[in-house]
C-alpha cells in the first residue's frame, strides 16, 4: 500500500476533531444527509471551477457576473455552514436536526437571493421592497448565527458592535458622531448592494481563494503533502537538531498544500514532534517549533493565506508583485526559525539522526549533481516553454499541453519501477533516513500542477483566479489518472486504482468546499464591517481617533495597530482580521506617515496587517496552532503559546523593519546586484536578532552580549538611519521637475513628492507620497495617467487636476485640486550604507569572537577535571 497517500500515522480522534471544528465543520452525519451534503460540496466545488474557467464564454452559456457568482458563493457556503457546523457543543453530530435543516434552506435562499432575483432587483434599484428587506435581515441574522458556529463568539460581538454604531451614530461622542441610518437604509446597503456583505472581500473569496484552497486540498489529496514531508526528512534530517528542521521546512513546503495553521501542524506535526522529542527537545519546545513553524505557512510564497488575495482588490497591484513583495521576509522568517532550532539543539547537544554512511566525494558528487540537474531543468523549462510560444504562436498551449502529458507519463512510468514510499513510525526507536533522490524520484508528477501554477501567475501574468483554474484541472487529472497508471505501469489491478482513485478526487472536491465554508462566512460578515464603514463614514474619523492616540507618532501607531491584530486575532480568522484592521487603519497609517514626512508604501502597511493577524494564531491565550501542537505533545498548550511566541519574535520584528526600509520588500531595488546586497545583509541581521532573542550565540550569550548584537540587527536593518544623523537622505526639488523625473524613472520605480491642499474635511494638509510608476511610456504625462494621475502644469506650479477612482493615486490618499510642492529624490554625494554594514558586522564577530575564546577557555580548564575524574559504572 502506498504511504503516500496515506501515512501510517493517523491523528487521534481528539486532534482530528480539533482541524474538524476549526476547518471543516464537526458533525459527521450517516445516510443520505451525508450525501447530501457532499453532493452540494462537490456542486460548490465544480460551480467555482466552471465560473474561474474561460469556457462561459467559450460555449456561451453559464455567464455570470460578480454579484451573481457571490450570492451563490454565499448560499452555499450558508448551507453548509448549518449543515456541518453543530449549534452547540451538546448538539448531535451524527444527525442534523430539523432545525438545521430548515436554517440551512432558508440561508441558501437568503445568500442567493441577488442571483434569484437580479433582473427585478436592476429594475427597482434604490426602492426595495417589502419581501428584499425582510430577507435581507433574515439574511444578516442567518449569516451571524453561522459565524457564530463556523468561526465563533467573538467574531459575531465585532460585527455586532458596528451593526449598533450604524444606528447609535446620532448617540456617540463628537468625534465618532454621524447622522445614523434607518433599518431600510441599513437593509439595502448590507445585503441588497456590493457596499456591505456582498463585497470585495466576498469578491476576492468567490473569484480567487476557493480554487487555491481546493488545489490545496487536492494536491494534498494526491499525496504531495506526505511526499514534501518526506523530501524534508531526507535532506534535513540528518543535521544536529533535523528532526525539528524537518518541522520548519515541511512547514514552508505545506504552506503551497495548507492554508491553515491548526491543518499544517497536525499534519506535520503527529510526525516531527515524537522525533523532536527523541532527540532530546522537551514538549513545549517540540510543540513551539511546530506551532511557530507552521503559522507561517501563510506568509510563504506563491500560494499564501487568504489575505493575500484580498490585498490584490486592496492595494492594486497584481498577485504576482504580491509574491515579489513577500518572498524575502517570508525566506527570512524560516532562515530564522532553522537557526533558532540549531541553536536550541546546540544547547542540549543534540545528536543527528543516523543516514546511510558514503565517502565525503561521492556525497559531494550526489548533492552537486542534484543541484547542477534542478538548474538544468528550469533552465529547459523555461527556455523551451518560451521557445515553443515564439515558434508555434496560437498553437503552443496544445503542443506544450501534449508535452505536458509526454512529461507526467514518464515521470510515473519512472516512480512505478520503486516501491511507494514507507513513512517510518517516529516513535519507533531506530530511524534511518532514506536518500534525497529516492523519496524524490516517488513524486516527481507533483512538481507539474506547481509549475503550472507559478508560470500563469509569475510569468504568464494571468489573474489569480485563471490561474488557479489551470493549476487546478492539472491536478485534478492527476488525482483521477495517477492510481491507475501506477497500476498499469506495475501490471496490477486498474479497476481497483481507479475506484480509488475516483473516490479521492470525490474526496478532494468535497473536503475542499468544507475547507472553504469558513472562509466565505467570514468575508461575508467582514462585510458588514466594511459596509458600516462606507454608511457611517468610520473611516475617515478614525484618522482623527488614531492621530490622538499616537500623538502622530508613527512607531506609536503600529504598535497600537499591532496589539488589535493580535486582540482581534484571538477570536477571528486570519482573513477576517485582516480586513478589520486594513480597512480601517491601513489608509490611517499612510495618511498620517505621510503628513509626517514618511511616504509608506501601502503594501507595506498591508503587509503589516497581514503579519500580526497570522500570529494571533500562537500567541497565548487562545492560539490555535499552539493547542494543535499540545496535544500532540501533551503538553501544557499555554506553556507552549508561550515558547512559540517566543520564537515567534523574529516574524514579529519582520513588519517594523519593511514598513521603515521598504528595501525588504524588494521594492527601489534596481538590479540584481543590489538584490543581492538587501537579500544577505537581511539574512544576517534577523539571524543575529535570533541569537540575541535565544541569548545564545557561538556560546550563551551574556545580556550586555546580547544587546550589543541588537544594536548591530538595528544597523543591519536601518541602516539609513544612522547615516540621516550625519547626511540628509533627501533633497527637494522644484515642482516643474515633476515630468522630468517621471520620464526619467526606471521601470517599476517609484517617485516621491509633497503635496499640500484642502481635504475633504476642509483642514489645510501637507503630506509626502511614494507613487508607483509603471513601465515608461512616451510621454510622462501618459506614465501618470496609466498611475490614475493627472497634472496641469503653470510655470512652477503643479497641480493634480485628476485622480482615477480605485487607482493606485487614489488609494494613497492624493485629491484633485492639491498642489505639488516639491519633488523629492536621493542627496547626491550621500555616503555608502556600507560604512554602516562594515562596522556593524565587524561588531557582530568581535562577539563571536570573544565568545569562542571563552569556550576555548572553559575546555581547557574542564580537560584536566575530566581526566581524572572516575570512570563511570
Amino acid at each position: 500500500m502506498s504511504t503516500i497517500e496515506k501515512p501510517a500515522l493517523a491523528p487521534s480522534a481528539e486532534l482530528e476533531q480539533l482541524v474538524a471544528e476549526a476547518d471543516t465543520g464537526g458533525r459527521k452525519p450517516t445516510g443520505l444527509t451525508a450525501t447530501i451534503i457532499t453532493a452540494v460540496a462537490i456542486a460548490w466545488s465544480l460551480f467555482q471551477i466552471w465560473y474561474a474557467s474561460p469556457l462561459p464564454f467559450t460555449f456561451g452559456i453559464g455567464i455570470l457576473n460578480d454579484t451573481e457568482a457571490r450570492a451563490i458563493h454565499l448560499g452555499l457556503g450558508l448551507f453548509l455552514a448549518f449543515m456541518a457546523y453543530p449549534a452547540f457543543k451538546s448538539s448531535p453530530r451524527a444527525y442534523v436536526p430539523i432545525a438545521d435543516w430548515i436554517l440551512a434552506l432558508a440561508g441558501a435562499f437568503a445568500g442567493s437571493y441577488l442571483f434569484l432575483f437580479y433582473r427585478e432587483l436592476a429594475t427597482r434599484p434604490g426602492q426595495p421592497i417589502m419581501i428584499d428587506l425582510v430577507t435581507a435581515g433574515i439574511g444578516i441574522l442567518l449569516l451571524l448565527e453561522a459565524t457564530r458556529r463556523a468561526l465563533g463568539l467573538p467574531m459575531v460581538i465585532v460585527a455586532s458592535v458596528f451593526i449598533f454604531y450604524t444606528f447609535a451614530g446620532p448617540y456617540m461622542p463628537d468625534v465618532m458622531l454621524h447622522k445614523g441610518a434607518s433599518m431600510s437604509k441599513f437593509l439595502q446597503h448590507q445585503w441588497l448592494t456590493t457596499e456591505g456583505v456582498f463585497g470585495i472581500a466576498l469578491g476576492v473569496s468567490t473569484s480567487f481563494v476557493f480554487l487555491f484552497v481546493l488545489f490545496g486540498t487536492l494536491l494534498d489529496k494526491a499525496g504531495a503533502g506526505n511526499w514534501m514531508m518526506q523530501i524534508s526528512i531526507a535532506l534535513l534530517g540528518h543535521l544536529r537538531g533535523g528532526p525539528a528542521k524537518v518541522a520548519v521546512v515541511s512547514s514552508a513546503l505545506n504552506g503551497v498544500v495548507s492554508g491553515s495553521s491548526v491543518s499544517n501542524v497536525v499534519s506535520g506535526g503527529i510526525f516531527t514532534i515524537p522525533l523532536m522529542k527523541r532527540t532530546g527537545l522537551s514538549g513545549v519546545k517540540a510543540g513551539a517549533i511546530e506551532a511557530a513553524s507552521s503559522i507561517n505557512g501563510q506568509i510563504m510564497p506563491p500560494v499564501m493565506g487568504a489575505a493575500a488575495f484580498l490585498m490584490v482588490e486592496y492595494v492594486g497591484i497584481p498577485y504576482s508583485e504580491i509574491v515579489k513583495h513577500a518572498l524575502l521576509p517570508a525566506i527570512a522568517s524560516y532562515v530564522a526559525l532553522l537557526y533558532i532550532v540549531h541553536l536550541e539543539a546546540l544547547k542540549i547537544g543534540a545528536k543527528p539522526i543516523p543516514r546511510e554512511a558514503l565517502p565525503a566525494k561521492t556525497r559531494l558528487l550526489r548533492t552537486g549533481l542534484g543541484l547542477s540537474g534542478s538548474v538544468l531543468v528550469l533552465c529547459l523549462l523555461y527556455y523551451g516553454v518560451l521557445g515553443a510560444q515564439a515558434a508555434f504562436g496560437a498553437s503552443a498551449p496544445w503542443i506544450l499541453g501534449v508535452a505536458a502529458l509526454a512529461i507526467y507519463l514518464a515521470t510515473l512510468a519512472y516512480a512505478a519501477r520503486y516501491p511507494d514510499l514507507e513513512l517510518d513510525d517516529p516513535n519507533s526507536p531506530i530511524l534511518i533516513l532514506p536518500r534525497a533522490w529516492d523519496v524524490t524520484r516517488t513524486g516527481l508528477d507533483f512538481l507539474i500542477p506547481l509549475v503550472v501554477l507559478l508560470w500563469c501567475l509569475m510569468i504568464e501574468e494571468m489573474s489569480p483566479g485563471l490561474s488557479a483554474f489551470w493549476a487546478t484541472t492539472s491536478i485534478i487529472a492527476i488525482v483521477a489518472t495517477r492510481r491507475p497508471l501506477l497500476a498499469l505501469f506495475r501490471r496490477q489491478s486498474i479497476g481497483q486504482a481507479a475506484r480509488a482513485a475516483f473516490a479521492d478526487l470525490v474526496d478532494g472536491l468535497a473536503l475542499g468546499a468544507r475547507n472553504m465554508i469558513g472562509i466565505a462566512i467570514a468575508t461575508a460578515t467582514a462585510g458588514i464591517v466594511v459596509g458600516t464603514i462606507t454608511l457611517t463614514g468610520l473611516g475617515l474619523m478614525m484618522t482623527e481617533v488614531v492621530e490622538f492616540i499616537s500623538g502622530g507618532n508613527v512607531i506609536v501607531m503600529l504598535c497600537l495597530i499591532a496589539v488589535i491584530s493580535l486582540i482581534l486575532g484571538m477570536g477571528i480568522p486570519t482573513t477576517a482580521n485582516y480586513i478589520l484592521v486594513a480597512t480601517l487603519m491601513a489608509p490611517v497609517v499612510v495618511e498620517l506617515g505621510a503628513q509626517a514626512g514618511l511616504a509608506i508604501p501601502l503594501i507595506a502597511v498591508h503587509m503589516f496587517v497581514f503579519y500580526f493577524g497570522i500570529m494571533a494564531d500562537i500567541t497565548p491565550p487562545v492560539g490555535l496552532a499552539a493547542f494543535a501542537a499540545a496535544a500532540i505533545s501533551r503538553e501544557d498548550p499555554i506553556a507552549t503559546g508561550f515558547q512559540g511566541a517566543l520564537y515567534s519574535l523574529r516574524t514579529a520584528i519582520l513588519p517594523f523593519v519593511f514598513i521603515f526600509n521598504p528595501a525588504m520588500l524588494l521594492i527601489g531595488v534596481e538590479n540584481w546586484t543590489d538584490t543581492a546586497i538587501v537579500v544577505a545583509v537581511n539574512m544576517v541581521a534577523i539571524l543575529l536578532f535570533s541569537a540575541a532573542t535565544m541569548n545564545y550565540f557561538a556560546t550563551r550569550s551574556r545580556l550586555w552580549e546580547s544587546a550589543v548584537l541588537l544594536v548591530v540587527c538595528f544597523a543591519l536593518f536601518r541602516p539609513d538611519w544612522w547615516l540621516n544623523q550625519l547626511y540628509p537622505a533627501t533633497v527637494e526639488l522644484p515642482a516643474r521637475e515633476l515630468m522630468t523625473k517621471v520620464a526619467e524613472a526606471p521601470a517599476d520605480q517609484r517617485i516621491a513628492f509633497v503635496v499640500e491642499g484642502m481635504n475633504i474635511e476642509g483642514d489645510d494638509i501637507r503630506k509626502t507620497v511614494s507613487l508607483s510608476l509603471g513601465d515608461p511610456k512616451p510621454t510622462p504625462q501618459e506614465r501618470l495617467r496609466a498611475a490614475g494621475l493627472t497634472v496641469t502644469g503653470l510655470g512652477d506650479q503643479v497641480t493634480i487636476s485628476n485622480v482615477v477612482f480605485g487607482s493606485y493615486a487614489k488609494r494613497i490618499g492624493l485629491e484633485p485640486g492639491f498642489q505639488v510642492v516639491s519633488v523629492i529624490q536621493p542627496a547626491p554625494g550621500r555616503p555608502s550604507l556600507f560604512w554602516v554594514y562594515l562596522p556593524a558586522l565587524a561588531l557582530a564577530v568581535a562577539i563571536w569572537w570573544l565568545q569562542r575564546r571563552r569556550v576555548r577557555s572553559s575546555s581547557v580548564i574542564g580537560a584536566p577535571v575530566a581526566a581524572t575524574a572516575k570512570p563511570a559504572t
